[in-house]
């Protein structure tokens, strides 16, 4: 189970975050998403979410990720938090335009 919002700024993404776990999800299941890395990692630190980590995306598509552009790294973080390659070629495009996609996702054991 995932759910997707696309907000445009930091107030809207901390209040995205309460819905989800309001709907059932914890902190672990819910990623911030933005094109400039360091404000991602500010609101992920800011709302004590979830961030892409080795253990998400898989050690080798970690390694990728080093040497790719942060729009084809984004995609990759999306569709290992289970989004289609049309999904996150769509939401990547929103980031593209300075908003954030906020991801709840139920891992799968």
């Amino acid at each position: 189970m995932k759910q997707v919002k696309i907000v445009e700024n930091e107030v809207q993404a901390k209040k995205s975050v309460v819905q989800f776990l309001n709907q059932g999800f914890t902190k672990e299941e819910v990623y911030i998403l933005a094109h400039d890395k360091d404000r991602s990692m500010d609101l992920t630190d800011a709302t004590d979410t979830n961030g892409m980590e080795v253990y998400d995306q898989g050690v080798f598509e970690s390694l990728a990720n080093v040497f790719r552009s942060r729009g084809d790294e984004l995609r990759s973080n999306m569709e290992s938090l289970g989004l289609s390659y049309f999904e996150a070629q769509q939401f990547e495009g929103e980031l593209d335009m300075g908003r954030l996609v906020i991801v709840a996702t139920k891992k799968v054991s």
